[in-house]
């Protein structure tokens, strides 16, 4: 298969435009605009029945400790664990793109609803994991929500862009589905599958040495 990921060149840093959070002029964070990029693709099987898109960040501390504290660093040597940042299923099979956009727009406060959509039926993304008891964030996140790796971490994050072709034309999921569920239900169904990947730090010592 192709696959495009438009304005995320394979191996490149993500403009702050498809993040959730950006390095400010001052201070360690601020909200970004938090946009989809638009996706494309093509050449899949002729017997593909639905695409499928996940998006995930293989390199996210595996716990809080240190994230975000004033005077500690994230150590490189932590494990790391999965953040699922994009979950759709579903997506007809007459579809090969995703428009800029089209998912999100801005960062939305408590989080987008999850459910279906002309490009498909979406999941819920960890942020809905990451912002659980917060009283302003708090939520469940569905559809896409950007990068936004800790301001302290002392590795380069990487977002992985996966599309997949199924042979099914539905998934057997429904509700505040998440990207482990949704994997889990694709396994046996792909036919071929193809990935792009950017990276992006809210370190800016890491960001300038890359």
């Amino acid at each position: 298969m192709k696959f495009l990921v438009d304005g995320v060149a394979n191996g490149a840093p993500i403009s702050p435009k498809f993040a959730f959070g950006n390095i400010p002029a001052a201070g360690n964070f601020e909200l970004s605009d938090n946009i989809n990029p638009h996706l494309a693709w093509g050449d899949a099987p002729a017997d593909t029945k639905s695409f499928a898109v996940i998006v995930h960040d293989p390199d996210v501390p595996s716990s809080g400790k240190d994230v975000n504290q004033t005077g500690k660093t994230v150590p490189s040597d932590l494990p790391r664990v999965n953040f699922y940042h994009w979950v759709l299923i579903n997506i007809p099979a007459d579809h090969s793109e995703i428009a800029e956009g089209a998912d999100s727009a801005a960062v939305t406060p408590t989080g987008k609803t999850a459910g279906q959509h002309p490009h498909g039926r979406t999941g819920i993304n960890s942020y809905t994991d990451w912002f659980a008891g917060d009283a302003d964030m708090g939520g469940e996140y569905g559809g896409y929500d950007g990068p936004c790796p800790p301001w302290n971490d002392s590795i380069m994050h990487h977002y992985h862009f996966t599309v997949y072709a199924l042979d099914v034309e539905t998934l057997d999921l429904d509700g505040a589905f998440t990207g482990a569920q949704a994997l889990a239900a694709m396994a046996g169904h792909i036919l071929d599958q193809a990935s792009q990947m950017g990276t992006y730090s809210m370190n800016p010592e890491v960001r300038d040495a890359a």
